[in-house]
């Protein structure tokens, strides 16, 4: 058992319940031996807790895949097996077990960076095996990488379209084929995509920012597209028409993605945004500011400004109740140690909406070689079919495997 550390980003911010002021930031966890076992804050306050407050607690296996030190990670079926494998940088990972390694070839290194800030699974020359589009910062290209069942997969240019931070994709036209947008922070924002057997690139803004969202703000049932300094809204068809501005915020140098959700479940859609660069965690709440003219205001809630470099995160419902938790956690060194909190401990994370605010919950937390980051990608994914999503993480601090285990005796006796 390790004792406790006084976590102070492990506050539950904008509490809004009956339990009066915190005296006491603490939270105990328990690490066995391949477990990491995390439970909800004890608080300390100045009344009784009328109501019992059983822990939400999931326990997590930790097994570490590899040590190299790329950022993007992918999870698929390389050699067609039936089993899922896990893709990073150079290599491929054979599942079930991922003990097993191959080579893919490339990519290229510049200081601490390999230039690999996607892993974008796609069968781009319908052959049935699963290749994938990737791109970097220093090449500013945007490529391809075959899987043609050799240790080098040929790489193929898709389009030069400047510094890539990271790439994203969506089914942005309900085609059942991925649309691959790259978010270019000091170019335009351009959506590729897929027609006539080969790739195209659309650009629909001249400026685009640090952060990239995506998902249907004004309830049109279109995907709108999210940048730092506001949201472009999607037309009918999204290859051929103009989209348009709504210049509504000003968010900083946001995270990729940020996650249009409807938080607070009042039918509008919200946005959960972290700083990639700097402190903070926060979603905006969205309300109507006019009906008749369809105008939007947008309320800043804090989720945990405690900890830097929020730079990706995911929504999953880890614990199968339905709801989704917010998974994140803070890229490790995402400018090598020059941002702010570069040298804090580093940590993985998910957060539960308890109705009214986000409970912080930790799976992962300790300085370099005990906790574990993010990288720019990670994906959450049942890898070993047991019906609960696992967490895969990259990073320059090395690829992990989350498991995802029962749920504590106390929660299952809570949830039946």
């Amino acid at each position: 058992m390790i004792g406790f550390e006084n976590f102070s980003e492990n506050l539950i911010i904008s509490i809004k319940s009956r339990l009066k002021p915190v005296c006491s930031p603490y939270r105990f966890y328990a690490i066995f031996p391949g477990l990491v076992l995390c439970s909800a804050p004890i608080w300390c306050q100045k009344e009784p807790v009328t109501e019992p407050v059983l822990p939400q607690t999931i326990v997590f296996e930790k097994k570490q895949i590899a040590t190299e030190s790329y950022e993007s990670v992918g999870v698929f079926d390389v050699n067609n097996d039936g089993a899922l494998d896990i893709v990073s940088g150079a290599f491929w990972y054979e599942g079930p077990l991922f003990a097993k390694r191959h080579s893919v070839g490339g990519p290229k290194r510049f200081g601490e960076y390999y230039d690999h800030f996607s892993t974008i699974p796609f069968d781009v020359n319908s052959d049935g095996k699963t290749d994938f589009i990737t791109g970097g910062w220093f090449e500013k290209k945007l490529v391809w990488k075959e899987n043609n069942g050799s240790e080098e997969w040929p790489e193929h240019l898709i389009a030069e379209v400047g510094n890539i931070e990271s790439t994203r994709a969506w089914d942005m036209n309900g085609d059942g084929v991925l649309e691959i947008v790259p978010n270019t922070p000091n170019d335009a924002l351009r959506i590729v995509f897929w027609q006539n057997g080969k790739f195209e690139v659309k650009t629909i803004a001249e400026k685009q920012g640090h952060g990239l969202g995506y998902g249907d703000l004004n309830g049109d049932g279109r995907g709108d597209i999210v940048v730092p300094h506001g949201w472009l809204e999607a037309p009918e068809d999204i290859f051929n028409e103009e989209w348009v501005l709504h210049e509504e915020f000003q968010l900083g140098t946001t995270s990729v993605p940020m996650l249009v959700t409807d938080v607070n479940g009042d039918g509008l859609n919200d946005l959960i945004v972290g700083q990639g660069h700097g402190y903070g965690l926060h979603w905006y709440e969205q309300s109507i500011g006019n009906k008749k003219k369809g105008s939007r205001e947008w309320s800043k809630h804090p989720i945990d400004p405690f900890n830097s470099q929020y730079h990706t995160m995911e929504m999953a419902d880890l614990d199968g109740d339905g709801v989704e938790e917010l998974v994140t956690g803070k890229r490790y060194k995402a400018h090598n140690g020059n941002d702010p909190g570069g040298y804090d401990p580093i940590g993985l994370y998910y957060f539960r909406w308890n109705g009214e605010s986000f409970s912080k919950q930790v799976i992962d937390f300790g300085v370099y070689g005990e906790g574990k980051g993010t990288g720019v990608s990670f994906e959450v994914i049942d890898l070993n079919e047991d019906g609960r999503p696992d967490i895969v993480v990259p990073g320059k601090d090395g690829l992990t495997v989350y498991f995802n285990k029962e749920l504590n005796n106390e929660l299952k006796e809570q949830k039946h």
